[in-house]
């Protein structure tokens, strides 16, 4: 069963009544080849926070798609600041979900992976100290590690004096974690855009004005425009819309590379 607000398909071919998880799970899906989806929520007038944080911005709906998203991906990238200011914890999936991943012939839990140029993280946040898969580190050569930190997570060194995406990346799938979720920060959007490596961008418009203030879901150096298709439109009775952007099946990625904070 459906619990909580109920969630339609509105575009294309609305459906019938509410999605249930696993119709919801096969619309979002996973794909066939190496693909890195972005997940974002933000305001009516584009705010990527509320009084400093998302949470403000989402809602049951919202959260919903949140988990599904999480149990389809085999790492969730996230930027060393979101981390720290979100107060990142474990990722941990439910049975339900832990049950479909390995049906799917998955790992229970997705890899956390962290994007960090400075390597400013605390070992004994709970994102790595009580991680149930060792978290992965996505860093530059140059950069020291603070005490502990290799004690709870694997340092994976690519770029000389900024994270090379493209080349961390490339080494994550070499790894077998292929299908990633990216929850941000607005600065490693922008970054992974610049480098052309966002293959998908799923957008929670929340039903509300923050005013001005906050800023936008992507950040960083301007880069060109990137063409992405929308490909579905979902509805939640309270007003929320869920809209997902992704690249044509048979367009390849570039091998790019950008800074990421």
């Amino acid at each position: 069963m459906t619990a909580g607000t109920p969630i339609s398909r509105v575009w294309p071919a609305p459906a019938t009544g509410p999605l249930a998880d696993p119709e919801l799970a096969a619309l979002y899906g996973r794909t066939t080849r190496p693909h890195l989806r972005v997940n974002f929520v933000a305001s009516a007038d584009g705010a990527v926070s509320l009084d400093g944080y998302s949470a403000g911005l989402s809602g049951e709906p919202d959260k919903r798609v949140f988990g599904l998203l999480r149990m389809l991906c085999d790492g969730l990238v996230v930027a060393a600041g979101t981390l720290r200011h979100e107060g990142y914890r474990a990722v941990r999936l439910d049975e339900t979900r832990r049950a479909w991943r390995r049906e799917h012939g998955l790992t229970e839990y997705p890899t956390l992976i962290v994007v960090s140029a400075s390597l400013d993280l605390d070992p004994a946040q709970a994102a790595f100290a009580d991680a149930p898969i060792r978290p992965l580190v996505l860093t530059r050569a140059a950069a020291d590690p603070p005490p502990g930190l290799t004690d709870v997570a694997d340092l994976v060194r690519c770029g000389q004096d900024r994270v090379d995406l493209s080349a961390g990346l490339a080494e994550l799938r070499r790894r077998g974690l292929g299908q990633l979720l990216c929850e941000g920060g607005p600065y490693l959007f922008g970054a992974l855009t610049a480098a052309d490596l966002v293959d998908e961008l799923c957008l929670t418009v929340a039903p509300l004005l923050a005013g001005a203030g906050p800023g936008r879901i992507t950040a960083g150096d301007g880069s060109a425009p990137r063409q992405l298709p929308l490909r579905h439109v979902l509805a939640a009775e309270d007003g929320v819309l869920m809209l997902r952007y992704a690249r044509d099946p048979g367009e390849p990625a570039s091998a790019g590379s950008a800074p990421a904070a």
